[in-house]
């Protein structure tokens, strides 16, 4: 989600930046599960991407939903760039991937409800339109300079900035779509234990979820090409936080990393001011160029924390980053996936004792291996299909003593895992045969 963050008022102590994050701390009793996923929309009849404005546009859609379903608009500079419903919002990412960012709810039958109404709701608005949706995880034929760009300040910043400092920056932000779950923790002990769980074994969730064989038109050699992009954006504020593993990390270790991490804007008054590659340290002390003299409020904090991108971030919960967006059911798979592991006990336990004798090496080489090969991929003698059938069962293990049936949800991962093959290994094999070379199916197959 990328519109401006609440985080409170002025920071008068250095301390309040950690306890911003110790504020999430909750009883296992009140955690709850906040699912966000992406989608490519696209005109059916020419198959190019769906512009900003238009009789068939992201403004049209978002309109229709403001009106028909009592959505309340987010705007920027008087442009409709997002919703907000009951805790719920929709978003834009910067090539107008059209994402809902899902209530906070209590179980993954409840984030099944959710998405079939926001899908509901989506085709009510445009039928008849000749307007579809992808699941993918990139945009399989489209060129840069086709995507439409989005009216959000933070975007032209960025762009910029992106294509000065790596070299994969403006195709993760134009001609990518993910799927995340957002999970909460009950202690500092406990962030940190879920968090490096959730980083070893966030390989898994990309190569089970990899549906991105395809880019500019053509084979990309990756079953992940948004994963690969990853890997060329920004070293700065992406990876594998190898620090994360270090004896004495918590909640001030993060922000130490957060904190040496560049800029990119500071947001006043409905407009977002070049910050770019200054220090939040130096605003700290009412050092920043952009805003010389006035120090950050909470807010800013909160801001500046959503411009880090490793494979799992924390907030005031952890975001688990590493997975394509794929079909209805793998939308629906990933918090289930991660739920069960996270919010159980004993299957936490089981899944820590899984990777804690990884080094960093085999962390960041697994993370490779499941972007080229997904489940087929090895690195450090750790095969991921060896890997990615035990965190399954682990995960089914831990939904099923939540007793909710909630288990049943991981069914497209039981079926990867059996057949060997993820989505992007069947698309790449239709590709080769009914496809006969043509990406021109894929809108079909591919169509939430």
């Amino acid at each position: 989600m990328s519109i401006p963050q609440s985080g409170g008022g002025p920071i008068e102590r250095f301390e309040q930046l950690a306890e911003y994050m110790e504020s999430g701390c909750k009883p296992k009793s009140d955690w709850r599960i906040g699912t966000e996923h992406e989608k490519f929309g696209f005109l059916t009849d020419s198959r190019a991407p769906l512009p900003y404005e238009g009789n068939r546009s992201i403004k049209a859609l978002l309109e229709g939903l403001r009106d028909r379903f009592n959505w309340e608009p987010v705007l920027e500079q008087d442009k409709i760039i997002g919703l907000t419903r009951n805790g719920a919002n929709v978003s834009l990412e910067p090539g107008g991937q059209f994402e809902l960012s899902g209530a906070p709810v209590s179980s993954v039958h409840e984030t099944a409800a959710e998405l079939q109404n926001h899908f509901d709701e989506v085709r009510a608005v445009t039928e008849g339109w000749g307007v579809g949706f992808l699941g993918l995880g990139a945009a399989p034929d489209w060129q840069h300079a086709e995507m439409p760009v989005m009216p959000k300040g933070r975007y032209r910043l960025m762009t910029d900035y992106m294509g000065r400092v790596g070299t994969h920056g403006t195709q993760m932000m134009y001609r990518t779509s993910t799927v995340q779950v957002n999970l909460d923790y009950a202690s500092e002990a406990d962030m940190v234990k879920k968090l490096r769980v959730s980083l070893a074994l966030q390989p898994v969730a990309t190569a089970l979820f990899a549906s991105s064989p395809f880019f500019e038109g053509k084979l990309n050699g990756h079953r992940s090409w948004r994963s690969r992009i990853w890997r060329g954006l920004d070293n700065s504020r992406t990876g594998m936080l190898p620090f994360v593993f270090d004896s004495g990390m918590g909640f001030q270790r993060y922000v130490d990393w957060v904190l040496d991490v560049p800029m990119y804007f500071v947001y006043r008054d409905g407009r977002y001011i070049n910050a770019l590659g200054q220090s939040f340290r130096a605003f700290l002390k009412g050092e920043l160029p952009a805003l010389p003299g006035e120090k950050p409020t909470l807010s800013d904090w909160a801001d500046h924390m959503t411009t880090v991108f490793p494979e799992a971030r924390v907030k005031k919960y952890i975001e688990m980053r590493g997975a394509d967006c794929g079909d209805q059911a793998h939308i629906v798979a990933l918090p289930a996936f991660w739920v069960g592991l996270m919010y159980d006990d004993a299957a936490l336990d089981a899944a820590w004792d899984l990777v804690k004798g990884f080094d960093a090496e085999t962390r960041e080489g697994l993370r490779v291996a499941a972007s080229v090969s997904a489940l087929a991929g090895e690195a450090g003698g750790v095969k991921l299909m060896d890997l990615a059938r035990a965190a399954v069962g682990l995960s089914h293990a831990g939904l099923a003593a939540r007793g909710q049936g909630e288990e049943r949800l991981l069914a497209p991962l039981v079926t990867n895992l059996e057949t060997e093959q993820t989505q992007a290994d069947r698309f790449v094999a239709a590709y080769h045969g009914a496809w006969k070379g043509s990406l021109a199916p894929l809108y079909s197959a591919a169509r939430l």
